[in-house]
Parts: C-alpha cells; structure tokens; sequence
C-alpha cells in the first residue's frame, strides 16, 4: 500500500519510512507528493493532534495517511512539555531550545526524580474517513547533559534504562525495537492484521 507520512519532521519522516517500509507499504513524504499543508494542532491530546493532522493530510492527497504526534512528557513537571513538546521553547522544531529549557526546568530536580516518558499516538486514516489511532510509550528519565547525536528532538537528553544510556547513543536498530513510535507502529501492525 502507498502510503503518505504526514510530518515536515526529518527525523520523524526516516523513523516512519524506516518502520512502515519494513511492514511492507511504500512510503511517500510530504515533499515528494507535493503537499505543504500546516494543519494547526488544536487537540488536548496526543491522539487528538495525530488524527487532526491524519485527516488534513488524507484530504489534500487521497491517500491512506499515517500521522504522529508524540511528546515527552515529565513526572516532576506534572506531564509538561507533553503536546508542547516540539515548540516547548516557544519556537517549533527548535531541538537545541527545547533541550536546554528542559534541563533549567530540572535543574534543581535530584537524579532519582526525573522519571519521564516518551509517548507516541500515530493515526492512520483512510480515505472515506475510517481511522484507526494507537499508542505507544517509552519509560525513562531525563538526564543532566546532552549526550550522543544519533536522534533529534529530546532523544540526546532522555536516559533509557534497559540500555544505560541516551536514546541519542543507540543505534538505528536499538532505538526502533524500544521507541515510543516503533511500539505504536507495531501495535498497529497487529490491530491491523
């Protein structure tokens, strides 16, 4: 199946082509098909903004169309930045920003509470309008420093404790087996079936 992955988000764009090209669906991005919708995301929620975006991208192509939205979200700071996440340092997309506001949040927050989770909600919508939303986690901690560079977002400051170190530190592999987007993609697979 062709499929239309709906992010202006590199990272997420290989993340996503990587996992659903492995399910079997040709994948096209938003440059390659020619789309440069914005859609706002106005929902409360994880699921709510990915099936907002779904539906617009779905729209505008006429293609199944798989969206994300996803976030991290931080038990000391009561779930923040969670849908906030990608313009929590008031600039979207700003990864650099967003990370070195974070760590001044937690500044003062000792090591043993900075428990924190990835969460992913990925919405594929068909065209007609059926949709299917799942989601995904990825528990862990917020670490004190910037480390590894092979991620984006708040990968290089997100501590997972079955490996010991930064999801910016796994490899490609490592990463897609315990990411909070490869779990939901996986659970999709499966609700699928």
């Amino acid at each position: 199946m062709i499929v239309c992955a709906a992010t202006n988000n590199a990272g997420k764009l290989r993340e996503l082509r990587r996992i659903l090209t492995r399910c079997g669906h040709t994948v096209k991005s938003l440059r390659e098909l020619g789309v440069t919708l914005d859609p706002e995301e106005t929902g409360a929620t994880f699921a709510e903004n990915a099936a907002l975006k779904a539906a617009a991208f779905c729209r505008a192509t006429g293609l199944p169309t798989v969206a994300d939205d996803s976030g991290l979200c931080v038990d000391a700071l009561d779930g923040a930045p969670g849908v906030f996440s990608a313009r929590y340092a008031g600039e979207h997309g700003n990864d650099d920003a967003n990370n070195r506001k974070l760590l001044a949040a937690l500044a003062d927050v000792p090591e043993g509470a900075r428990g924190a989770k990835f969460v992913s909600a990925v919405c594929l919508m068909l065209p007609g309008g059926r949709s299917l939303t799942v989601t995904g986690e990825c528990p862990g901690a917020v670490g004190t420093a910037l480390r590894g560079d092979n991620g984006f977002g708040y990968d290089p400051i997100f501590f997972v404790f079955e490996y010991g170190c930064s999801t910016a530190q796994l490899t490609m592999e490592q990463k897609n087996e315990l990411s909070h987007r490869g779990k939901a993609l996986r659970a999709m697979k499966e609700e699928l079936k």
